[in-house]
């Protein structure tokens, strides 16, 4: 492995890059950005999201452009 390069993940099973979504709690506004899950009716593989720099670095982990 090279120091300072990240490893691309692959996108999980069932999911493909349209399954990606931001949500915000309607109480403290906080935001998630995840794979939605119609389903289940929530993301999965949640993470929180503090700037633009944070969705675009999710995007990133998998290998895909963020567009915004």
């Amino acid at each position: 492995m090279f120091f300072g390069k990240k490893s691309v993940l692959p996108i999980p099973d069932g999911f493909t890059a349209d399954s990606i979504k931001t949500e915000a709690s309607i109480c403290t506004g906080e935001k998630t950005i995840g794979f939605y899950d119609p389903q289940k009716k929530k993301l999965m593989y949640a993470e929180l999201v503090r700037s633009d720099k944070d969705i675009s670095d999710f995007y990133k982990k998998y290998g895909l452009e963020y567009k915004k």
